[in-house]
């Protein structure tokens, strides 16, 4: 199959989350599986100035958006066996950041149907074009509304993936002629709640619309998890399919990772992992003992969990557990944080900010991996953490319920609970505390999270057998 996967961000060019490493690793594991796919990306200004050299010029034409009639370069390049396309308009896209932008609408509006216009320069004829959250919506109503006569398009099939729901491109319903630029009988589609919406658009038009975890695609049916869009996901429910995201096996493995001290594997990890352990307790100041350590890397933002964390954090180090923090966000939970590492020195370390490498050295290091989110599309954070044999502590929704298994069981890979409350949170880790002194049990449930396989290899195998049941649907 012919593949286009559209994005706003893909490692390594551009990334602020998980849509950048989903549209870094998938497509790069598609076609290791036989798949030829395309990447197309915004040239933005920090790829300009990284890859420069390496970008290859195309071609150039206008786009046309509502009573606009803009510029737009096409550059490519080939990397690690995939081939990008980069959308080049400095005024759109040389900017400091990749959002947050008044005329963000208008800028992805743009890129969407750029992406569209690109097609007509180049020699690729995709069977599926694969579009991805707000930023890439539009390209499935605009293939229907102005290329679906060009010979090129008509059998192209569209696929929409819903990486976080709470983020749809609404705007005023003015933008839907403004600059959306879509004719009368079309708006509707743009429309809801009176205003614009390009998420709702793209659930209307793509023919399917996947989200990055089964758990997931079931609860954004509910109104507790949709922000407003059940009742038109509902209606679509038959084009709904959930697959669960992967993470990078080469990037993430603890066997070849050079930034922690000592590499260990599922099949001899107890000497190395605390080797890994004590230098964790080196860089946070925390006592040499036999407690368990417990960590966090997250945003420290109340979907999170943090409100319930915080609840329960003085009970888990008063019965016994070493807590590691590596995250920032709202400042109530930096004070609490810091707060707590300033009364319980030696018992808990905290690092307000997001560092990249120390955060490799938290998995290496700890005993556990504290995840509770009140909603977790999928979330990347609790594989990486079985990766390295960090047990995780999580509640069960989205991502995290399908990926960490109850370990009383004896098969399980983790410790889960279901409501969102301190108190089973807190029971929850007193499990995994008990767990944790029987040390040969302990060294088993290790082994078999390891063991796991959290692939984007297993993943990508789902996205193809979802494509080939959209090229069939006529």
């Amino acid at each position: 199959m012919k593949i286009l996967f559209c994005s706003s961000e893909a490692v390594p060019f551009a990334a602020s989350g998980g849509l950048g490493d989903v549209a870094g690793s998938l497509p790069k594991n598609l076609v290791a599986q036989g798949q030829e796919v395309r990447v197309v990306l915004p040239l933005y200004g920090q790829i300009k100035e990284k890859y420069g050299e390496e970008l290859k010029f195309v071609d150039s034409f206008n786009v046309s958006l509502g009573w606009r009639n803009q510029y737009c370069g096409l550059f490519t390049m080939d990397y690690e066996g995939v081939t990008y396309y980069f959308i080049d308009n400095e005024f759109y896209f040389y900017r400091q950041t990749l959002y947050g932008y008044g005329d963000d609408g208008e800028r992805f509006a743009f890129f969407s149907k750029a992406i569209l216009e690109a097609l007509l320069h180049i020699d690729f004829e995709p069977d599926i074009i694969h579009t991805n959250d707000w930023q890439t919506a539009l390209v499935t109503l605009y293939i229907n509304v102005y290329y679906r006569h060009i010979q090129k398009f008509q059998h192209v099939k569209t696929i929409f993936t819903i990486h976080n729901i709470a983020y749809q491109g609404q705007y005023g319903y003015n933008m839907i002629a403004d600059t959306l630029g879509l004719p009368q009988e079309w708006a509707h589609h743009a429309e809801y709640n009176g205003d614009t919406n390009f998420m709702k658009a793209a659930i209307e038009n793509a023919d399917k619309v996947s989200t990055v975890s089964p758990t997931y695609a079931h609860e954004i049916l509910d109104p507790w998890f949709a922000h407003g869009l059940d009742p038109i996901l509902r209606e679509k429910q038959y084009k709904l399919v959930g697959i669960l995201n992967g993470i990078d096996y080469d990037e993430y493995n603890p066997k070849t990772d050079k930034i922690i001290v000592k590499n260990y594997h599922s099949d001899a990890f107890i000497k190395n992992k605390a080797v890994c352990k004590a230098e964790l307790r080196s860089l946070f100041g925390l006592e040499e003992d036999d407690s368990p350590i417990i960590s966090m890397v997250t945003r420290l933002v109340g979907h999170k969990g943090v409100d319930i964390i915080c609840d329960a954090m003085q009970g888990l180090v008063d019965r016994g557990y070493q807590v590691v923090c590596l995250g920032s966000g709202e400042a109530q939970f930096e004070t609490f944080f810091n707060d707590l590492a300033a009364r319980y020195p030696g018992r808990v370390g905290v690092k307000i900010g997001f560092i990249p490498a120390l955060a490799r050295k938290i998995y290496a290091g700890s005993d556990m991996f504290l995840m509770p989110s009140k909603s977790e599309p999928c979330g990347l954070s609790q594989m990486i953490a079985l990766r390295y044999g960090a047990i995780p502590i999580v509640r069960e929704t989205g991502g995290l319920k399908d990926s960490v298994k109850d370990s009383q069981d004896g098969e399980g890979n983790g410790f889960t609970f279901a409501n969102y409350s301190a108190s089973e949170l807190y029971e929850c880790c007193m499990r995994a505390y008990n767990g944790f002194q029987d040390t040969k049990g302990w060294r088993v449930l290790v082994k078999r999270a390891m063991k796991g396989d959290y692939s984007w290899k297993a993943s990508a195998v789902e996205y193809i057998k979802m494509y080939e049941e959209t090229l069939s649907l006529w």
